[in-house]
């Protein structure tokens, strides 16, 4: 793994909580974007060398929408950048992580993603996160 790629958070509102976190970090979201697969609408902030993705639900049987129904709003999940995500799926399960996805799938902001289940990382969900090649 590479660095923290991004952290993202559950969201009630997308565009509530883009006011509070263009107030909060003094600029606006760089990019709006749907994931059908997952069911989620996603706003990605960048501060310095840092990222923040919000996360709406857009299906009631998102798993954003679990989510929040179970916790409430909040850190939903923490990504690391890999130079390549399949070989880190294969090294990560070799030590014994549970994924939730065996084959990375694209996701947000340009990237193939895979999880990792957070019953094997202290109730944590990880997310990794490649570069799409073009």
């Amino acid at each position: 793994m590479k660095k923290i790629e991004h952290i993202g958070i559950a969201v009630k509102d997308l565009e509530v909580s883009n006011d509070l976190f263009a107030s909060l970090l003094g600029e606006k979201h760089y990019k709006i974007e749907a994931v059908e697969s997952e069911g989620v609408m996603t706003s990605f902030f960048k501060k310095g060398p840092n990222k923040i993705e919000l996360l709406q639900a857009t299906t009631q049987e998102s798993p954003i929408a679990k989510f929040i129904e179970k916790k409430g709003e909040g850190i939903h999940h923490i990504a690391f950048a890999v130079t390549d995500i399949e070989k880190e799926i294969e090294r990560l399960k070799a030590e014994g992580f549970k994924m939730i996805h065996d084959k990375p799938k694209k996701g947000a902001d340009d990237k193939l993603i895979a999880f990792l289940h957070p019953k094997a990382t202290n109730g944590v969900l990880i997310e990794l996160c490649q570069d799409i090649k073009e």
